[in-house]
């Protein structure tokens, strides 16, 4: 398993950026609800961007309730007050710019959990992907190679055992940006990646034996480094 890490940030950019100023059109022309919006190709020559640009804006404006698309007739303002859609705007904007630390507490918080489902549900074929991926780190830091990408790819395959589609593609979704700035921030040094091992085999060993309570414990202890990184404010 390769997993192949694609910085987007620009692309969010430019979709935060006509998010907004579909939002100043909506105010410049005091739309109301129900009310039609140009078509993307007007957008797209308005905002000076391309028309996916602004297919994807309207996607997630329309996933978060503020607009309509109707097949064959446009997109139009939903039943929302003016008020609350510039907040929620805003609200939506910024939540495409975590902090780091912001990622690793959501990332614990997830992987306590996962681990004793994962325990609970997981299936031989499960099993055999977690050990896959925990060979495959072992193998870097024995080489004294990065290993964080086969790290989190071995917390993805038990976030995939857990049976839960929701905590699967929530780790799916902020893995990226973790591995983007891992080493940006120095949380890990060689020597923890060695102890790493030894870490990642206890939560293995728990997963395979069925036994919920100790996979959390030892996610647990695995993540401690973590946890005073984030609650603790103690840089590793």
């Amino acid at each position: 398993m390769k997993l192949e890490v694609i910085t987007q940030n620009e692309n969010k950019e430019v979709q935060n950026s006509i998010i907004s100023k579909i939002r100043d059109f909506i105010n410049l022309k005091n739309l109301e609800p129900g009310e039609k919006l140009p078509s993307e190709r007007m957008l797209s020559e308005k905002f000076e961007v391309t028309r996916s640009n602004v297919r994807e804006a309207i996607q997630k404006l329309e996933f978060y309730g503020l607009l309509k698309s109707i097949p064959q007739s446009g997109t139009f303002v939903a039943n929302i007050g003016v008020t609350a859609m510039n907040g929620m705007i805003d609200d939506i904007v910024s939540l495409e710019k975590p902090d780091f630390k912001s990622l690793v507490e959501t990332r614990i918080l997830l992987e306590l959990k996962t681990a004793g489902l994962a325990a609970s549900r997981r299936t031989e074929e499960n099993l055999s992907q977690i050990n896959e991926a925990l060979e495959a780190f072992k193998v870097k830091v024995k080489k004294g190679e990065d290993a964080v990408q086969e790290d989190l790819l071995f917390h993805l395959a038990i976030a995939k055992a857990s049976g839960n589609s929701s905590l699967n593609t929530l780790m799916l979704i902020i893995t990226p940006e973790i591995i983007t700035n891992f080493e940006k921030y120095h949380v890990c040094n060689d020597d923890r990646s060695l102890l790493g091992i030894k870490e990642h085999e206890n939560i293995y060993n728990a997963i395979k034996d069925k036994n919920p309570q100790l996979a959390k414990e030892n996610m647990k202890v695995h993540f401690k480094m973590l946890y005073d990184y984030c609650y603790n404010g103690k840089d590793a």
